[in-house]
């Protein structure tokens, strides 16, 4: 089969490797027929996560047709076309048993990896490095998926695949991240990073009963995108983003922050330019401009939402400060499996269009300059999409 390799450092090729099987009674095969590239590809891509090696196949947000099913997988038949979670959940452990799918105990077959990372194993992740159990990603013809009989969710025929593909990632993750700012009526929002999860996290915050939302990011198509959704924008090339904020609370600031850019942040300051520096000679790896932002320019008392992905140690973090302002951090990786059946419901409902943020098609062949265009982001490129049959 046709597959997206990662080769090194900012390069990407489609390659020919061997088909899937079954190799676990749990497991089934899927034939892809619509797949992402996410911003979390691109940590990737530029050779920003450890563990990664030559060959990987990349891709976690995927979905496609059933075609086969191991021996213990009762709730899915040949031909059901599903949603596939981007991490891996066995469904019985002591974290998935409470819904904290994304903490799953069994699902890494390398745990020693991640224990030295972050002092506990972490869940399996599709075509998320060896550190998250190695297992090939979406951006192929066809995928293994284990634990079937727990991931996968079946879709109905009357929507299409660009109203369901979020489901696997963006859409849950946006949506968590509002969650966990405990929006109450009237309640003010920022999220800084208005690309694919900023969007969702965006309109989430609005389903949820937010009055006001501020978006902040530099590119315009992503601010037209946010205006629309009706939040207020901030272009932090133009705007002092906390003195800004503070000026549209009275003082207060923002009930909740959601900091949806992650590791690689852009900024003007002293401390997004020493992070850079950082970055480039390998002493850190995560630039947290945007979360420092957040911290500061959060109301006393109110909620600091990190959706977006850090990998490692931050220099000059301000600890004290959120110390001081009592403030609340929820954060991690998305308990994708929690949201992907009250999120359909929402989409059958006609309250929310996923599809909206998708501005290229492709096809598979393309995947390589669709991660370039992503990278670089070239022609207005918010979100990008290739579908294979």
């Amino acid at each position: 089969m046709k597959a997206l390799c990662w080769q090194g450092t900012n390069h990407v090729a489609i390659e020919r490797v061997p088909d899937p099987r079954l190799i676990n009674p749990r497991d089934a095969i899927i034939r892809v027929t619509s797949t992402a590239i996410c911003g979390s590809d691109l940590h990737l891509y530029g050779g920003k996560v450890p563990t990664l090696m030559r060959g990987d196949i990349l891709g976690h947000e995927f979905m496609g047709e059933v075609v086969e099913l191991g021996s213990a997988v009762k709730n899915l038949k040949i031909g059901d076309r599903v949603v596939v979670p981007f991490n891996i959940s066995c469904g019985s452990c002591f974290f998935c048993e409470r819904k904290m799918f994304s903490a799953c105990d069994n699902s890494n077959p390398n745990p020693a990896l991640s224990e030295l990372g972050i002092g506990q194993a972490c869940a399996g992740l599709f075509g998320y490095t060896h550190m998250c159990g190695g297992y090939a990603g979406g951006q192929a013809e066809y995928v293994r998926v284990p634990f079937a009989d727990v991931g996968p969710l079946v879709v109905p025929d009357d929507l299409s695949d660009e109203q369901v593909l979020f489901l696997s990632d963006i859409f849950p993750t946006g949506y968590m991240a509002a969650e966990n700012c405990d929006i109450e009526p009237g309640h003010v929002v920022a999220v800084w990073g208005a690309g694919p999860v900023g969007q969702f996290a965006i309109r989430s915050a609005f389903l949820l009963g937010a009055e006001r939302v501020f978006a902040i990011d530099r590119f315009p198509e992503r601010l037209a995108l946010a205006s629309e959704a009706g939040a207020e924008v901030i272009n932090y090339e133009n705007e002092d983003v906390y003195e800004y904020l503070q000026e549209a609370t009275g003082g207060q600031g923002p009930d909740a922050c959601i900091d949806a850019v992650g590791m690689e942040a852009e900024g003007h300051t002293i401390d997004a330019f020493m992070d850079q520096a950082k970055a480039i000679f390998r002493v850190q790896p995560d630039r947290a401009h945007a979360l420092r932002q957040a911290i500061r320019s959060c109301r006393k008392g109110g909620v600091v939402s990190v959706p977006g992905v850090y990998v490692g140690l931050i220099d000059k973090f301000n600890f004290g400060m959120a110390f001081n302002k009592g403030l609340n951090f929820k954060m991690g990786q998305t308990h994708t499996h929690r949201y992907m059946r009250p999120l359909l419901e929402r989409i059958q409902n006609g309250q929310i269009d996923p599809s909206v943020v998708i501005s290229h098609r492709m096809s598979l062949d393309e995947a390589p300059e669709g991660y370039r265009m992503f990278r670089d982001k070239q022609e207005a490129c918010t979100k990008i999409v290739m579908h294979l049959h």
